[in-house]
């Protein structure tokens, strides 16, 4: 299509997880969790900065997970909960990139950290002599701060492709929120180069790291099974790697789900998309959370010190 003679679309309008008002009310309810479950994540953020037990690597890490779950959970769930309440959910051209954007830079960063936690667990469990020497702080912050530099590279490169293609109308988006994946569907041009290059850069990145991080944890466990014994410290260190898989799946499912294939629209869009734009990522910290006796301790603590001392 040329570049002349078309009208640019200044918003979009959202249609939202559901057109009734009833049923709205009844998601509005239910989604209230969110505002449950994210000072749990602040929580733990906290034990692990406050507590002078958990300064290990793996904990710096975890802290680093918590914090972006809470960020790429934000990034969808505040305006889906105001527009329950709103009869035309609408966001302008600019407030969809920049919720693209973010996406796509949390999330990216997200499953790069993820990679770095995996890294982090092979040198304990087959390094532990020089696994203090291998992960020190310096080396950790690097690779948390190549983790973000990775998601903020991979998310300009999903913005770069969406703002230069045409929008002239339609102008609605059958989601709560903007992703590549709707608003590519809507564009009066020809979009499979893009979209190609979009399920290159997201599905087929999340499609190897998921693929790689399963082997990597496998490989582990099966080293503990075979070179350790039945002792306190192996169960932990197995507990710890089969959190790790969990967050791995729970994070790379929904994403391989909605980037790894041509972005047509199905039924199930947007219950995954709810899942791993909303639930997951405020899960994810918790789950390992509820597997590391350490740090539900610290948290008692904490919450043990804070509650004593306003009772005095």
């Amino acid at each position: 299509m040329e570049p002349a003679n078309y009208t640019r679309v200044t918003e979009f309008v959202l249609t939202g997880l559901s057109q009734t008002w009833e049923v709205q009310l009844v998601l509005f309810a239910i989604f209230l969790f969110y505002l449950f479950i994210l000072p749990g994540n602040i929580l733990i953020i906290c034990t692990i900065r406050l507590d002078p037990h958990l300064t290990s690597p793996m904990y710096f890490l975890l802290a680093n997970l918590a914090f972006l779950d809470i960020c790429y959970s934000s990034i969808t769930a505040p305006k889906m909960l105001i527009d329950f309440f709103v009869e035309r959910k609408i966001i302008c051209f600019g407030g969809c990139i920049a919720q693209l954007f973010f996406l796509h830079f949390v999330g990216a960063s997200e499953m790069f950290l993820l990679t770095v936690m995996a890294f982090d667990r092979y040198a304990a469990i087959c390094r532990p002599l020089h696994y203090a020497t291998i992960m020190n702080q310096r080396l950790c912050c690097i690779l948390v701060a190549l983790s973000w530099m990775g998601g903020f590279i991979h998310s300009i490169i999903q913005v770069a492709l969406i703002v230069r293609i045409p929008f002239c109308g339609p102008n609605e988006l059958d989601s709560y929120f903007c992703d590549i994946t709707q608003v590519v569907r809507i564009a009066c041009a020809n979009t499979f180069p893009e979209e190609l290059a979009m399920i290159f850069s997201s599905g087929l990145i999340s499609v190897v790291c998921f693929i790689a991080l399963l082997m990597s944890y496998a490989f582990l466990l099966a080293t503990l099974k075979k070179h350790s014994g039945t002792g306190e410290s192996t169960s932990w260190a197995m507990s710890t790697c089969y959190s790790h898989i969990t967050i791995v799946v729970l994070i790379f499912g929904p994403s391989i789900y909605i980037y790894a294939r041509p972005f047509d629209s199905f039924s199930l869009d947007k219950v995954v998309s709810v899942f791993h734009t909303v639930i997951f990522p405020l899960l994810n910290p918790i789950i390992y959370t509820l597997r590391n006796k350490e740090v539900k301790t610290a948290m008692k603590k904490l919450v043990n010190r804070y509650i004593l001392c306003k009772e005095k």
